[in-house]
């Protein structure tokens, strides 16, 4: 299984994600995740709420760098045209 794709399955074993995309390049990862749960939650939150099931990958180092980026569907609607990764 690679990189992305555990970080995918962790994330979404952990909160119930609309729509998630990861990214890497080696050990850094960017992880966009799309959740209606975020809406009542704090940046530093949903943030946490990624981080917190890849803490075994961050903490063996396979993952060194992790850049989240999270939004609501309604935000998401709104943003993706300029966000959407390639």
């Amino acid at each position: 299984m690679s990189l992305n794709e555990q970080v995918e399955q962790l994330v979404r074993s952990a909160i119930a994600v609309d729509e998630i995309y990861v990214k890497s390049e080696g050990t850094h990862v960017q992880v966009i995740a799309v959740a209606p749960e975020f809406n009542e939650l704090s940046r530093l939150k949903r943030e946490q709420a990624i981080k917190r099931p890849l803490a075994e990958l961050i903490a063996d180092n396979t993952i060194h760098a992790l850049t989240v980026k999270t939004f609501t569907p309604e935000q998401w609607a709104r943003e993706r045209k300029f966000i959407m990764p390639s």
